[in-house]
C-alpha cells in the first residue's frame, strides 16, 4: 500500500430485481474483503471479487430482508466464510427467507449467522475495524457499519438520500427509526458519507439539511 492510499476501498454492486446495494469492502493493506448484504446475483459478486483482486474473509449483514441476505448462506457455504450480523432481533425475518423470496420473486435461503451483533460491537475486515450500531425501526434487528477513520458508513435500509426506511413491515416502528437516525447516526458527524440499501450515496450532513423525514427542519431542531 502506498503512503497515500486509503486504508479502505468500497465497490457497490447492485443485486436482485430490487437493485439492492451490496457493498464489497476491503482492506488495501491486506486485500482481505467482506461482502455486506449479498442478497443475490452471486456470479456478479464473485466476478467483483476477482476484478478487485481480493480474498473474501467474511459476509456482513445489516438486516434480515431477502434482498439483503437471501443468498448470504449459500455464498458463505460455497466460499467457506462466516456470516456476522444482523442483531438477533431479526432472527424471525431470516427464518422466513424462503417464503419472502417467493413473495418478491427473489431466491432466498434460511441461514444461521456465525455471530449475531450487538450495539457497540466491532467487526474486522483485514486490518480494518468497523463499529456496529444497532438501529431498529425498519426492522428490529437492523445494524449499521461505520469505519470512523474513513468517515464512511453502510446503513442498509435505515436511511436513504432524501428518504428513510419503510416502517410498515412486521415489527417496524417509525419512532424507533427516527431515534436510531438522530440518536446514533447524526452524532457520527455531518461529513460521514453513507451507502444506503438502495439508490445513491449521500452524507449525514446533506440529509440533516434536506431530508423531508429526519432533516433538522422536518424535526424542528
Amino acid at each position: 500500500m502506498s503512503k497515500n492510499e486509503a486504508p479502505m476501498r468500497v465497490a457497490l454492486i447492485p443485486v436482485t430485481p430490487l437493485q439492492q446495494n451490496c457493498s464489497l469492502v476491503w482492506c488495501t493493506r491486506t486485500m482481505r474483503a467482506a461482502l455486506i448484504d449479498p442478497g443475490g446475483d452471486l456470479d456478479k459478486l464473485k466476478q467483483a471479487l476477482t476484478k478487485a483482486g481480493v480474498t473474501l474473509e467474511k459476509i456482513l449483514v445489516t438486516h434480515g430482508h431477502v434482498d439483503h441476505c437471501g443468498m448470504a448462506g449459500v455464498l458463505a457455504k460455497e466460499l467457506g466464510v462466516p456470516i456476522e450480523g444482523p442483531h438477533e432481533e431479526d432472527m424471525f425475518w431470516i427464518a422466513q427467507l424462503g417464503e419472502a423470496g417467493q413473495r418478491w420473486n427473489i431466491e432466498g435461503h434460511v441461514f444461521a449467522p456465525d455471530r449475531w451483533l450487538e450495539n457497540g460491537d466491532k467487526v474486522t475486515v483485514g486490518e480494518l475495524e468497523l463499529d456496529v450500531y444497532h438501529c431498529p425501526g425498519h426492522t428490529p434487528g437492523h445494524v449499521v457499519f461505520h469505519h470512523a477513520p474513513s468517515r464512511f458508513a453502510i446503513v442498509g435500509d435505515v436511511l436513504f438520500k432524501g428518504s428513510i426506511g419503510r416502517t410498515d413491515f412486521p415489527r417496524g416502528n417509525f419512532d424507533d427509526l427516527v431515534e436510531s437516525i438522530t440518536g446514533r447516526l447524526w452524532p457520527l458527524g455531518n461529513d460521514v458519507t453513507f451507502v444506503p440499501g438502495h439508490g445513491p450515496v449521500s452524507t449525514f450532513g446533506d440529509e440533516r439539511r434536506t431530508n423531508p423525514y429526519v432533516g433538522d427542519a422536518a424535526l424542528d431542531r
